[in-house]
């Protein structure tokens, strides 16, 4: 694919989509990037300090559900590369109905205006889509059926359903990629790795769910959106490709201990709590396809990017004590209201 081009990124202040932005605009110099995010909770701005005043970037606050935003900017791209999603397993639990609207309905309207305006779609989902596997099930991949497990993965899973009726019924020029579990920087201290890390760094327990034995496949967010590229520029129009990490397969409370190892604390540390409803016992991912197809394979280990994701939230305790108190949300109607 002619990488000329001009991206919408849905839910680019999030995590991944933030980590994607930089990437893409770090690897190349004839990509501009627009930006629609609606800065919910986990939606920080402050993610792309560094790149707002980069003549390539474009931020646009709006929702994906809104018909009239996602029209007008969608016949102005070249590509949609979707990342925006409700995406926190518990939150789902508490909260199902805003999941189905924002994974399935959002997804929808984008998919919409993709085929009013004849538009690439890269769609961004979750292995847990596939469910969970037993200790000896080979890992997912993508044949795997699905089976999800929570209001999230559920969510996920009619989403990516919605994609691939539009490539059948209407013929939009859709990609799917499925990845394991992300971490790296900018990640949002609720989810278990930047959560533990954070209490970590103020001497904190941390809480592992039940016995700990629930297995999770780590890929790390820059080895994720390298794949999300090559996807864009290679992958098959129809196909899906599952992303997973780089001999990254370890049980909660074994990377639990290795965070403890690397931030030099002792297993005192460690709380076991009441397991999580439906918890997953394991999620593992085969990523041969877009191994042999794209060339794609993750080079980031689960040690080098743990060293290095507990090394950025060291350095970046004035973004994490935001976060935690809520002041980040604060960056936009300080940036860009007053402009």
């Amino acid at each position: 694919m002619n990488m000329l081009m001009k991206l919408l990124v849905t839910g680019g202040a999030g995590f991944i989509g933030s980590n994607f932005i930089h990437y893409m605009l770090g690897a190349h110099d004839d990509v501009s990037i627009i930006n629609l995010d609606a800065l919910t909770y986990a939606g920080n701005l402050e993610n792309l300090q560094s790149v707002e005043n980069d003549d390539r970037y474009t931020f646009v606050k709006g929702n994906i559900c809104d018909r009239d935003v996602v029209f007008d900017l969608v016949k102005d791209v070249d590509a949609i590369v979707h990342f925006a999603a409700e995406t926190h397993v518990d939150r789902s639990i508490m909260e199902p109905a805003i999941f189905l609207n924002t994974n399935v309905l959002g997804t929808q309207v984008l998919l919409d205006a993709a085929k009013e305006y004849d538009k690439r779609f890269h769609h961004v989902s979750t292995d847990e889509v596939f469910g969970a596997l037993g200790q000896n099930d080979a890992p997912f991949n993508e044949d795997t059926p699905y089976d999800p497990r929570s209001p999230y993965s559920a969510a996920k899973a009619a989403s990516d359903h919605l994609v691939r009726a539009y490539y059948h019924t209407y013929g939009v020029q859709i990609t799917i990629s499925n990845c394991s579990n992300n971490y790296g920087p900018y990640m949002f201290p609720e989810k278990v790795l930047p959560l533990f890390i954070t209490r970590l760094m103020a001497d904190k327990t941390v809480p592992v769910y039940g016995d700990g034995l629930q297995v999770r496949d780590w890929i790390h967010v820059t080895d994720h959106n390298r794949g999300v590229d090559m996807i864009l520029r290679k992958g098959r129009i129809g196909e899906t490709y599952c992303l997973g990490g780089k001999d990254a397969e370890i049980n909660n409370l074994n990377l639990t201990k290795l965070l403890l190892k690397i931030m030099g604390k002792d297993e005192s540390h460690i709380e076991f709590v009441k397991d999580r409803a439906g918890h997953d016992f394991r999620y593992a991912v085969d990523y041969s396809k877009a191994q042999k197809e794209l060339g794609w394979e993750p080079q980031v280990s689960l040690e080098e990017g743990l060293t290095d994701m507990v090394e950025w939230y060291l350095s970046h305790q004035d973004w994490v004590e935001r976060c935690l108190s809520g002041d980040y949300q604060a960056y936009y109607d300080k940036q860009y209201i007053k402009r």
